[in-house]
């Protein structure tokens, strides 16, 4: 998985800076993520690993499944992914654009599972919080977990802050027990 991930990064760089360029981060956000969706079709990726198939064939079909959603300066990012056999990797571009745009717009989305619903009162005072810890707009996806006691887990990227009720006696468990 890393060595994908590897590959695609030059590729997304190269997009997002075009799409900054051009001042269309939405546009080629909204492209990437369907061409990216695309490609983890099975069907798709079958028909893309063809070798019976040229590269300006797979281009064509890729550009024909994705219809006239795509921008214009996106079906020729297709074609050079194409014609270096990475239609492949558009699901992890897609992953890695979507994160170096969130980096330069300074948001993050924050996953909360909690043990009950939260009002808005409490959800407001949540991303307050969070904004001003992480320095980053907040965009909150608050779920409900039945399998918590009490309290929430709340999850930034790669940040995670257990404040449940398990959690917690889990902890205490391990302090008692050292």
């Amino acid at each position: 998985m890393a060595e994908l991930s590897t590959l695609a990064r030059p590729y997304a760089k190269a997009a997002f800076e075009y799409a900054v360029e051009a001042k269309d981060l939405e546009g080629w956000s909204t492209s990437l993520a369907l061409a990216g969706s695309v490609a983890q079709q099975a069907s798709v990726n079958k028909l893309l690993s063809s070798p019976s198939s040229t590269a300006d064939q797979q281009a064509d079909l890729f550009k024909d499944l994705c219809g006239d959603q795509l921008l214009e300066a996106c079906q020729n990012f297709i074609s050079i992914l194409s014609e270096n056999r990475r239609l492949q990797l558009l699901p992890q571009i897609s992953q890695q654009f979507e994160m170096m745009k969130a980096n330069l717009e300074k948001a993050v989305d924050v996953d909360i599972a909690t043990a009950h619903k939260l009002d808005e009162k409490q959800q407001q005072i949540l991303s307050d919080a969070l904004s001003s810890k992480l320095e980053r707009k907040v965009n909150l996806q608050v779920n409900i977990d039945k399998s918590l006691l009490g309290g929430a887990v709340i999850r930034a990227g790669d940040t995670v802050i257990d404040g449940s009720l398990r959690g917690r006696l889990t902890k205490l468990a391990e302090s008692l027990n050292s």
